[in-house]
């Protein structure tokens, strides 16, 4: 099932339910009006809108009409809680090679993770806004999951039942903030300005065999300014799963029903198939060549990030962004 949340005037959108092509769309008002209505009672509501979603896809929903990405907000466009990881070891190794700073073993084994900002979630067409381009406005391209409720303690094996969508993130960081930050001790605030999700949410099962080991074993696709920079496997290299994610974020605390869990930028051993964010292609220059050339984004760039399935569809519709200025009050 694929569903997603268009802009009606409110702060938490219209949910509705989208085709497998991504070209048609049906309210789903009177299952349920809000995506939060669809993830708080799961087990009644979700198979209502999959007969909806059925229906659909067979052209027998009596009032579709033509999906619109462009008017999408996030699936879910406030959130009770938006943690990120780093599930991707290799590249934080990098990352930390490039600044001559060793990497901690237990990085392998147990999971880094921030909170972000889930009060103000973008939608896929939203701008990237930014007060100065002296910050280092950096792209990353991740894939993220919604739970339903998921208790203290969960194990991994317990977690991986409460995924229930997934989505694709652009996690936008502030790089030039970001060393200031961390020298206090107290980890990212200012430097993770609003994250954008994909047009749709999607349900595990919609990934057949490519979904497994709480993993999306697809590429993800990313062009900058029209130029494709990246396409590496997010379920290669990917230390830790989700699953293995949520248990991480669960260990002391309820996750509750709307709880968005990221895996951090997807990053593929494999250098030939490009980069998630500029951060790892900076990182790749410092450490070749002692300095970094490739600048951050500037106002005006663009950034598009899609997952296409083994036939060539896109999945989750496409994340496209441009960087621009704070309008003026």
């Amino acid at each position: 099932m694929k569903v997603a949340t268009l802009r009606d005037g409110s702060r938490d959108g219209q949910l509705v339910v989208v085709s497998r092509d991504l070209q048609q769309a049906h309210f789903a008002a009177g299952i349920a009006g809000r995506m939060q209505h669809l993830l708080d009672d799961w087990s009644f509501i979700a198979p209502q809108l999959n007969e909806l979603y059925v229906a659909l896809n067979e052209g027998r929903a009596r009032h579709a009409f033509a999906f619109d990405p462009a008017q999408c907000m996030a699936p879910l466009a406030r959130a009770f809680q938006w943690a990120d990881g780093s599930a991707y070891v290799n590249h934080v190794e990098l990352v930390r090679k490039a600044r001559g700073a060793e990497m901690p073993p237990s990085f392998w084994t147990d999971p880094l993770m921030y909170q972000g900002g889930s009060d103000d979630l973008l939608g896929p067409c939203d701008d990237i806004v930014c007060p100065s381009e002296k910050f280092g406005i950096d792209f990353e391209a991740e894939v993220a999951v919604i739970t339903d409720d998921v208790p203290m303690g969960a194990a991994a094996g317990e977690a991986a039942g409460h995924i229930k969508l997934l989505m694709l993130a652009n996690d936008v960081s502030l790089r030039n903030l970001i060393p200031d930050e961390l020298a206090k001790g107290f980890g990212f605030f200012q430097s993770k300005p609003a994250t954008a999700f994909s047009p749709v949410a999607v349900t595990p099962d919609e990934f057949g065999d490519d979904w497994r080991d709480g993993k999306v074993h697809r590429p993800i696709v990313v062009h900058w300014n029209g130029v494709k920079v990246g396409e590496p496997n997010a379920g290669e290299d990917m230390t830790f799963g989700f699953p293995q994610l949520i248990a991480h974020a669960a260990k002391t605390r309820n996750l509750r029903a709307g709880s968005i869990i990221g895996s951090g930028t997807v990053s593929n051993l494999d250098r030939s198939r490009g980069y998630c964010c500029i951060a790892e292609k900076r990182s790749l220059e410092m450490i070749a060549d002692g300095k970094a050339t490739t600048p951050f984004m500037k106002y005006g760039d663009t950034v598009a990030i899609e997952m296409f399935d083994r036939h060539g569809a896109s999945l989750f519709g496409a994340i496209r962004q441009k960087v621009a200025p704070p309008k003026k009050r």
